[in-house]
């Protein structure tokens, strides 16, 4: 449980109201006194969420109309109990049908994530991350803390990779660097890392100055270069579904023979539904995360699946460590970010949790391989 203060009472008063009957499915009750129960400050807060559902819901939050002492409890119980498609999922036919017919992850758009998310300021998210910058989720099997399942992590991939020394390794969304550093330190290999965000590209030429890294401002699809290995952590969630395809026909082709290409991934439970509308809004833009089905589609003909590793349980125990040091060290940041971005931040990365938590959204690492004689040993 995470716990937020609320120094304004509930005090309101108010006609019982549609969201009573339909958050009680949820054991969720307005002004409850359990942790996981809504407090609601202003009552024209319960219409709004009504009529703009998930948008509503983060935007009233954003402003103050409502708390929670356990905001992952909440979406915990929220989502358990598929309220979200119980009130009008015919609402949000047209933004599937967008994300079928427009491709919102363009040449074009590219940059769009970097710019509004990733750049907020590598101090913010130093102050939020473990102490490689590893901003995925960690692996918690026998670790006790974020330093331990982040460094858990990086090893695992390293080692289903089979890295040995001297190969060549690219990195697809490498983040501040936390796979080329440990990769390159630890295996021995010559790495190249690609990135939509100035600020991560910044923070890796300065960090790892020594070691045998590049790093390049660049759109995936621009890649022509052969390697020995292939990854991609916490990316092709940017990818989007009509760009699924030429994602794995750069991989394929970066590739050289028998080369193992490992795709780290949110992942969705259903095929046909489309990004949150909070989340698209404010904190991923133009994301789109990816079924199992379309993964697997996108690979066809491309690429043997050898290994599909689901781990999304360490999600919720790695967004509920990094909302620990965010609230530990916000006051380093109140005079850079107003409390409006105090609540989103608290509400995306509790949200999130609570959504791994209900098992609503997954984590998956895949092997995939050219095709070869033999198979591909399994780590896990």
């Amino acid at each position: 449980m995470e716990s937020e203060s609320n120094p304004m009472a509930p005090t309101i008063d108010r006609r019982r109201h549609f969201l009573d009957e339909l958050l009680a499915l949820a054991d969720i009750r307005i002004n409850g006194d359990r942790p996981w129960d809504m407090q609601l400050h202003r009552s024209a807060a319960l219409d709004e969420i009504v009529a703009r559902h998930s948008l509503g819901l983060g935007e009233t939050y954003m402003r103050g109309d409502w708390s929670s002492p356990a905001l992952d409890q909440f979406f915990h119980k929220l989502l358990r109990a598929d309220l979200h498609r119980k009130a009008k999922p015919f609402r949000n036919l047209w933004r599937i049908a967008r994300a079928y017919l427009v491709n919102l992850q363009s040449r074009g758009r590219a940059f769009q994530v970097g710019e509004r998310h990733y750049d907020l300021g590598n101090d913010f998210y130093q102050a939020m991350l473990d102490s490689r910058m590893t901003y995925s989720c960690g692996y918690w099997r026998e670790a006790q803390n974020l330093e331990d399942a982040q460094t858990a992590k990086l090893d695992l991939i390293c080692r289903k990779l089979g890295l040995q020394p001297g190969m060549r390794l690219l990195d697809i969304g490498c983040g501040w660097g936390s796979l080329l550093g440990y990769a390159a330190e630890k295996y021995g290999v010559e790495c190249v890392g690609v990135s939509v965000s100035r600020e991560q590209c910044h923070y890796i030429e300065q960090t790892y100055a020594e070691l045998p890294i590049e790093v390049h401002l660049q759109d995936y699809r621009s890649l022509n270069r052969q390697f020995d290995r292939v990854a991609s952590v916490g990316m092709f969630e940017h990818v989007g579904r009509k760009n699924h395809r030429a994602f794995m026909q750069v991989a394929r082709r970066c590739l050289n023979k028998d080369g193992l290409l490992l795709l780290h991934t949110i992942g969705k439970n259903q095929r046909f539904s489309t990004t949150d509308a909070w989340i698209d809004k404010y904190i991923f833009p133009n994301g789109d995360l990816p079924s199992s089905g379309q993964i697997c589609d996108s690979a066809e003909d491309l690429f043997i699946e050898e290994d599909l590793h689901n781990f999304g349980s360490d999600y919720d125990k790695t967004l509920m460590a990094w909302h620990r040091n965010f609230e530990a060290r916000w006051d380093n940041f109140a005079d850079t970010f107003d409390q409006t971005f105090y609540r989103m931040w608290r509400y995306y990365l509790l949200s999130c949790a609570g959504a791994f938590r209900a098992r609503h959204i997954q984590l998956w690492q895949w092997i995939f391989s050219n095709k070869r004689e033999g198979g591909v040993p399994r780590v896990v």
